[in-house]
């Protein structure tokens, strides 16, 4: 799947997306990790890529990597626009379905964290996982596991592999951190890695 044909500003560095929660009714703690690690991310010279609302984790993030002088790209689906509020003070691309959103974050990003979300989050981060597990790309996949949030889901998928239905060399597809600076280290090994192509077979 290609993504339609857009204008996005000339980046050279690196990007990372956040897949995050946009819910106003969050526990401050994982608001907070949200525009720390945009701010982390701006600091390090990186680009943000994010879900392009103005709200909940999504807003904090952008707001954060924003604020410190960062880069950042939001991609918001039109039928989102009055719910997820776009924040305007910054790059964002309005397309025309949640696919499109997805695939341009993906063609956009080098690396992958996933904070504390709901339903729409886990949906990002499943086909994420799926697509990794075809080997259509090899990006970092890095969980913002904050106060134990996705253990839920690693049993989960502990429990595919038990069942006979995954390899257990998938539950090496991800790593782990619980805390902001732990992510932004992880991600530092980026820079180093080599350019991920789609394998086409």
């Amino acid at each position: 799947m290609s993504a339609p044909s857009v204008e996005i500003q000339p980046f050279s560095g690196r990007s990372v997306c956040l897949f995050c929660g946009s819910s106003e009714t969050a526990d401050p703690k994982y608001t907070e990790a949200a525009r720390a690690f945009g701010e982390g991310v701006a600091g390090r010279g990186w680009r943000l890529v994010y879900g392009g609302g103005g709200v909940g984790l999504m807003g904090a993030s952008a707001r954060g990597a924003h604020a410190a002088g960062g880069r950042v790209l939001g991609v918001m689906p039109e039928f989102l626009r009055s719910r997820e509020r776009l924040f305007d003070d910054v790059e964002t691309l309005v397309v025309g379905s949640m696919h499109e959103r997805k695939q341009i974050m993906y063609d956009e990003s080098d690396a992958f964290v996933v904070a504390p979300g709901g339903i729409g989050t886990l949906e990002e981060v499943i086909e994420l996982l799926s697509w990794k597990r075809l080997d259509l790309h090899g990006k970092p996949v890095i969980f913002l596991d904050i106060d134990g949030f996705w253990q839920t889901l690693f049993r989960l998928m502990e429990h595919t592999v038990e069942a006979g239905m995954t390899p257990p060399s998938f539950l090496q597809a991800w790593t782990v951190c619980r805390t902001v600076d732990e992510a932004l280290d992880a991600l530092g090994g980026m820079d180093n890695a080599p350019d991920m192509k789609h394998d086409h077979r």
